[in-house]
């Protein structure tokens, strides 16, 4: 795709979506890493049905720590894969507690570093906690961006790479929200909403419906 085409989709995206952020929510940057941690493999909104009724009490590392794993399997029990996320979720409390003084990191490694945190939801944390310009490859992100040609690429590490390369730097900081929001309510793995697409010309989809 040319840079101007870039620009064009960028520019009609942001259009139709006008303030692109995570469905997810929560009280602070820790809250986030928990609630992005626990989305894996799961709807942002079976993640906030839960949460809703932990964060008033337990909001912080300590908090977790003192619970114990077997305490924050009960209180995410209807989450998928919820033993495995409450062991992330106490081990990385416990780590932030011992090299961090109980503070998310605001860099990428340190971050990655964490017991059940990966390069998805490292990025997500520092995009939409720090503001930093960072793209999250997520299944959407990664749909659109070989649909579309914008960034093609066989695994998702491959499409962060090359968006990286040619996401304008304006559209940067919004471009991965943008893209999930697109591929999450429009640009869909089944029956896409083509008729309503905004970036229906740029598109490469074989499948896509234009009547």
């Amino acid at each position: 795709m040319k840079s101007g085409e870039i620009n064009s989709l960028f520019k009609n995206l942001s259009r139709v979506i006008k303030n692109p952020k995570s469905d997810l929510k929560y009280k602070s940057k820790f809250t986030l890493l928990v609630s992005v941690v626990l989305s894996a493999q799961c709807t942002d909104v079976n993640v906030n049905n839960v949460t809703k009724n932990i964060y008033p009490k337990y909001n912080k590392p300590e908090h977790f720590v003192k619970l114990g794993r077997n305490k924050i399997e009960k209180l995410i029990k209807s989450i998928g894969l919820f033993r495995n996320k409450a062991k992330s979720v106490y081990l990385l409390s416990k780590q932030l507690i011992e090299k961090h003084n109980g503070k998310v990191p605001s860099n990428f490694e340190d971050l990655y570093d964490l017991p059940g945190v990966g390069r998805k939801t490292a990025s997500v944390v520092l995009n939409e906690g720090f503001g930093l310009p960072t793209i999250a490859v997520d299944t959407h992100v990664f749909r659109v961006s070989n649909r579309t040609g914008l960034a093609p690429g066989k695994n998702p590490d491959e499409v962060q790479k090359r968006l990286y390369e040619v996401v304008p730097k304006k559209y940067l900081k919004k471009a991965g929200h943008t893209i999930l929001l697109h591929g999450r309510y429009t640009c869909k793995a089944r029956a896409p909403s083509c008729k309503t697409c905004v970036i229906i010309k740029y598109c490469k989809y074989n499948s896509k419906e234009l009547r």
